[in-house]
């Protein structure tokens, strides 16, 4: 059986406004179609797969899905299915960049699913081809060396950019009064265009970002104390905290931190494709 892989590949520097990683992940299903979970996070991704495909549940039915595609800020979990060996190539891209960058309308998309309609879909049959031959390196290369081309054609939006990095470097716990500040305009004219950029608001964002905090923390270190980690990310106690939780995974912090500690049990360390370990 083909062991679990997956690699992070840090973005060039002229990439670094709009993408936080490129990665390259590997995982063995079974036979049968499996279904994953597929958890929020604050980042849009851009999707390359090879294998024996990787499909979703929609209204009941499970469709193939095209490669690529981009799954986008999610409000819940969703969840896909695949068998045998699924290899993706997936480039992690800040949800008020990604859009602009493509040239694309944010739009409003089952499961938060996005089909790409793209010129850079065009990169899936040589990337296959590097794939089946284990070139994984040049695979990286080649998506790293398109988006750069891309993105010198594309003007830098500096108050999106501006508020993107207060949002970064407070990882989502910062009021949007002080984003937009940060961005030099008004709370209005911000909600405004990053609604725009992203299709979600800044609040939407910050949220998921703090989420995901909350979420990485507690899948490796399980037995952390909830209430102090409430206060640590800015959360206003241990129960807004866990209705945030709830919201996003329909679980507990406490029932998420029992499964952690089971997989750790198991020495899984092969988080969910798709989501930031």
């Amino acid at each position: 059986m083909l062991s679990a892989i997956h690699q992070e590949f840090e973005s060039p520097e002229e990439l670094q406004d709009s993408i936080k990683c490129f990665w390259y992940n590997r995982r063995y299903y079974g036979e049968s179609l499996s279904g994953f979970e597929v958890l929020p996070d604050g980042y849009a991704e851009i999707i390359f797969h090879f294998g024996s495909g990787c499909c979703i549940s929609q209204q009941g039915n499970i469709k193939e899905l095209p490669s690529p595609f981009m799954v986008g800020l999610l409000n819940q979990p969703a969840v896909f299915y695949a068998q045998d060996c699924l290899e993706i190539i997936g480039i992690r891209c800040f949800p008020w960049a990604v859009f602009d960058l493509l040239g694309l309308l944010p739009g409003k998309n089952e499961n938060g699913v996005h089909l790409l309609e793209h010129p850079v879909a065009g990169l899936h049959s040589i990337l296959k081809e590097h794939i089946a031959a284990g070139r994984i390196d040049d695979a990286i290369m080649m998506v790293k060396e398109c988006f750069m081309e891309i993105r010198s054609h594309v003007p830098v939006d500096s108050m999106l950019f501006k508020a993107g990095e207060a949002l970064k470097k407070a990882n989502g716990s910062i009021p949007v009064n002080q984003i937009a500040a940060s961005a030099h305009t008004t709370v209005r004219t911000l909600e405004r265009k990053f609604k725009q950029s992203s299709g979600h608001t800044v609040k939407g964002v910050s949220g998921l970002m703090r989420f995901e905090q909350v979420r990485n923390h507690l899948w490796h270190y399980p037995n952390s104390n909830i209430a102090g980690l409430a206060l640590e990310l800015g959360y206003t106690d241990q129960s807004h905290l866990s209705r945030e939780f709830k919201r996003y995974t329909g679980v507990t912090p406490a029932a998420f931190a029992r499964e952690a500690r089971k997989k750790l049990q198991i020495v899984n360390n092969d988080f969910v494709a798709f989501i930031q370990a």
